[in-house]
């Protein structure tokens, strides 16, 4: 948890005499997230039991529903020199030292094992399994104070806690909650589902992913000018809030969307959009395994209802959105697009059709592919 100010000083000072770790940007992320309440119930890295658990189980050793292992990876030679009951210092790729850890245990673990129960492959071309095979083989586990969360200068105004985005419900008068994670540019179909579940529920949370992701996905602070168009033209201001998650992407498929839930929970969520291959990649889950991992966990467990939507598409013979679970007609009636097919025709100067996004979005994303496509030349 991060600590208060008079304490902020003691641990500053402190950490300067400490055995430093610098922490790669994934675990960095981990460690915001550890600070400002987004992991509760964590306060640190995993321990033995809990990691074992975890993989095992998706539950903590107390029995807590938790799905990802949360763990602080280094190598053998930077283990060498640390003993359980003293404390490390955390730094960033920077070398700004951001916390420190109380360590509690020091103990190896099997990657393959972690891959195949988390991640369900051993694959390394999956992106989950490929960062768990290059981080160290030693894991450090115990309670963490944070002396300062990680610094960003990027969209202040949407970097929100969970304790700023609860009282930003509070103050609106938002009983009921419905988060929507994202780490793409939000659709047709994103926005139709959203507006969906907007039926039920008194507000919004737009919750995009800004953490680290894979190398071909859109930039963050692309999908960022592309939500922000989108919400001014597009949705009722008063029912909607756009803000942060600084977690990386896994990749974990139906382990991620409960992991996603329970997050959105801490950030003061009482409902979370599960649409098709939540937090997929490739080929290896199924369409709507994130749908049904949930009923895994008794009714109420969890802490927030999910709210499941099947593939939604504009559909030419109905003239409007709809999904396989409404609409009777062709594939070749659906507007449907792969986001190879949307940035080959971006490359080509091309915008995807209004029936896919919106043209405000389209613009955005074509501005964005000209900018990095084209050549820079020395002069």
């Amino acid at each position: 948890m991060t600590a208060g100010d008079d304490e902020r000083e003691a641990l500053r000072e402190r950490a300067a005499s400490l055995p430093a770790i610098r922490l790669s940007a994934r675990t960095v992320s981990d460690l915001e997230l550890l600070g400002n309440g987004g992991y509760s119930p964590l306060c640190g890295f995993m321990s033995r039991a809990d990691y074992d658990s975890v993989v095992e189980s998706m539950r903590l050793a107390s029995g807590l529903p938790w799905p990802i292992p949360i763990t602080l990876a280094v190598s053998d030679d930077e283990s060498r020199g640390l003993k359980e009951g003293g404390e490390v210092a955390l730094a960033d790729e920077a070398g700004t030292v951001l916390a420190v850890l109380s360590l509690a245990e020091r103990f190896t673990y099997d990657k393959r094992r972690e891959a195949q129960a988390v991640y369900r492959t051993e694959e390394d071309a999956h992106p989950g399994v490929a960062a768990v095979y290059r981080q160290g083989e030693v894991l450090l586990s115990g309670p963490v104070r944070v002396i300062d969360l990680p610094p960003h200068d990027d969209y202040p105004a949407h970097r929100l806690t969970p304790a700023q985005t609860r009282a930003a419900f509070k103050e609106r008068g938002w009983g009921t909650v419905v988060g929507f994670q994202t780490r793409n540019p939000v659709h047709r179909a994103h926005e139709y589902i959203q507006k969906c579940a907007m039926e039920t529920v008194d507000g919004l949370l737009l919750h995009p992913l800004v953490g680290e992701t894979k190398g071909d996905d859109i930039p963050a602070d692309v999908r960022m000018r592309c939500y922000e168009v989108l919400l001014e033209l597009y949705y009722p201001a008063d029912r909607v809030l756009l803000s942060v998650n600084p977690a990386a992407m896994r990749y974990a498929g139906p382990r991620e969307a409960i992991f996603h839930a329970i997050v959105r929970k801490n950030y003061g969520c009482t409902h979370f959009i599960v649409g098709r291959d939540h937090a997929g990649v490739g080929k290896y889950y199924g369409t709507y395994d994130a749908q049904r991992i949930f009923r895994e966990f008794p009714d109420g467990e969890l802490g927030i209802t999910p709210m499941y939507f099947d593939h939604t598409f504009f559909c030419k013979r109905c003239a409007g959105m709809a999904s396989a679970k409404t609409c009777p007609h062709e594939a070749a009636d659906r507007v449907i697009l792969s986001g190879t097919q949307v940035r080959e025709m971006l490359k080509g100067g091309l915008l995807p059709p209004p029936e896919f996004t919106r043209p405000e979005v389209a613009e955005v994303l074509l501005k964005s592919m000209q900018e990095r496509t084209t050549p820079r030349y020395a002069v």
